[in-house]
């Protein structure tokens, strides 16, 4: 037994039996040892961008981490953009990083790097495996790494000479560290503030946006009077029928110092506290009011639902009554695409337990108040800000979850950094409904240019925001993957074709014309 198929197995034992791969020639070994190795699904595809976001993707909804496989420093490189999201997600990633034998690195072929600095920005453990007796057990330590809590990217680096040498056989998977338990003195404190009478908060992030999360902060924030909100992006919220109604904390910083003034006290629940995701002229990077407490319940890495029980019982709220949604979707709208006639077909045609995965940016604004009332949902959003990572999500949570359909809402221009994941989604017989709002341009930026404060734009400029000359036809272009595609020019349309392939297994495409 090499020492690539003592890692296969070692993470297979481990309970890692995906991996989203773009392999070379250093990574031959590992690729011959999946012939060999019962329970690993390797999945192909054409972009290391795409196999760290469909890892982001899968781990969110399998809740466990997936494994990468990426040729050399290069390889890695063109994955870091997902990655940097994964790591703002806490979303647990195995990477396995193929290089040259270590007899061959003194030579400087054309492959050669630093793979070990390029991994260590966008990762929470590095290692490069010394010899192939020692692979096995590097795999056991990343798995363990992944698994610590809230979760992170782990990146193991396998020079081709310890993959090809005689291994020690698989290693056992240290056992998985356990989220702390905050204190009783932190539930009495945070008590107190809500129990105070003082305007108060409290702002949901992380597995607090599970449905028993929320529901515990619903009873919590009925009793008390306190606010409840989710921060800006989450990397996976349920909605829905039966779930809490919590809305997001407004993108815009103007939106958002208003959403926060007048409070007294803000109660961190798996969640940061609020910061602009820019610097603009003139306005503040931290977004609550200087005088704000904030407290926090639980850290990210914590137990937040056993701290939100814990909090429940100390308030009294375990037995007020759950303010959940109920199924009302709205009609299907009619006429004209507008964003408002978007978001209520959206609202009517979640399917039940789908999984959103909501890339939409600029056209997407009124999507999340309209679908409060629908088809219980989970809704992933990219935490991290590098675009591109819609497409790839989508195609990692439909392999985590195949009995339940996907609904990609996805931007034109972030569409483009990933479109080859269509390709994959194919190949691999995904049900994935992938919604393409085409306004032909980057229109997000042309707010930011105002936002900034830039002047005196010409046409240099917003030739930079502008995706035409040439138009890009993207239902020719799914359809030269093999993905069924359709284009909406009207919102009568645009029910038809999402209702239809949300019905029809496999991945489709309906790209809608935004004027």
């Amino acid at each position: 037994m090499n020492g690539a198929e003592s890692l296969v197995r070692t993470l297979v034992a481990g309970g890692v039996n995906t991996c989203f791969a773009n392999p070379g020639t250093s990574e031959m070994h590992f690729v011959a040892a999946l012939d060999r190795v019962d329970g690993m699904r390797c999945v192909l595809v054409l972009f290391e961008g795409i196999a760290t976001g469909a890892a982001d993707g899968y781990a969110r909804m399998a809740e466990k981490p997936a494994a990468t496989l990426l040729h050399l420093g290069p390889g890695l490189a063109n994955g870091l953009a997902n990655l940097h999201n994964a790591t703002k997600a806490s979303t647990p990633i195995i990477n396995i990083v193929g290089d040259h034998a270590t007899h061959h690195r003194n030579f400087d072929a054309p492959l050669t790097s630093d793979i070990e600095g390029a991994a260590k920005p966008f990762s929470g453990w590095v290692r490069t495996s010394s010899n192939a007796m020692r692979v096995a057990a590097d795999g056991a330590a990343a798995i363990a790494a992944a698994r610590t809590p809230p979760g992170q990217v782990a990146t193991l680096i396998l020079p081709a000479d310890t993959a090809w040498s005689e291994g020690g056989g698989p290693a056992p998977v240290p056992v998985t560290q356990e989220r702390a338990r905050v204190s009783q003195h932190r539930i009495k404190d945070v008590a107190k503030a809500l129990r105070s009478g003082e305007p108060a908060m409290v702002l949901l992030g992380g597995l607090a946006l599970r449905q028993r999360g929320l529901d515990l902060a619903g009873r919590i924030c009925a009793k008390t009077g306190a606010k409840i909100m989710a921060q800006t992006f989450v990397g996976r919220i349920e909605r829905g029928a039966g779930c809490v109604p919590v809305d997001r904390l407004p993108y815009p910083v103007d939106q958002a110092c208003e959403a926060l003034t007048g409070l007294r006290h803000i109660v961190l629940v798996g969640s940061r506290i609020p910061v602009a995701f820019f610097a603009y002229p003139d306005k503040p990077s931290l977004m609550a009011p200087e005088d704000t407490d904030i407290l926090t319940l639980a850290g990210r890495e914590e137990d937040a639902l056993d701290a939100l029980e814990r909090l429940a019982d100390e308030v009294g709220a375990q037995s007020i009554p759950c303010q959940a949604a109920k199924l009302a979707p709205p009609a299907l709208a009619t006429g004209a695409i507008t964003g408002a006639a978007l978001s209520q077909s959206l609202g009517a045609l979640i399917p039940e337990n789908a999984i959103v995965v909501d890339e939409s940016i600029s056209t997407g604004h009124g999507f999340f108040a309209a679908t409060w009332n629908s088809q219980p949902h989970s809704w992933l959003q990219n935490m991290g800000g590098s675009i591109g990572l819609g497409m790839p999500m989508a195609t990692g949570a439909a392999i985590a979850c195949p009995n339940r359909p996907v609904l990609n809402l996805q931007a034109d221009g972030s569409a483009m950094y990933a479109i080859q994941s269509l390709w994959t989604q194919v190949r691999e017989g995904l049900n994935i409904t992938t919604v393409l709002f085409n306004n032909r341009s980057y229109a997000c930026l042309r707010d930011e240019l105002a936002k900034v404060g830039a002047r005196n734009v010409g046409r240099k400029a917003l030739d930079m925001l502008d995706l035409s000359r040439p138009d890009i036809d993207f239902v020719g272009v799914a359809k030269s993957m093999g993905v069924a595609a359709a284009r909406a020019t009207t919102i009568d349309e645009f029910n038809v074709e999402v209702a239809r392939g949300l019905a029809t297994p496999g991945p489709c495409l309906v790209e809608v014309l935004i004027a």
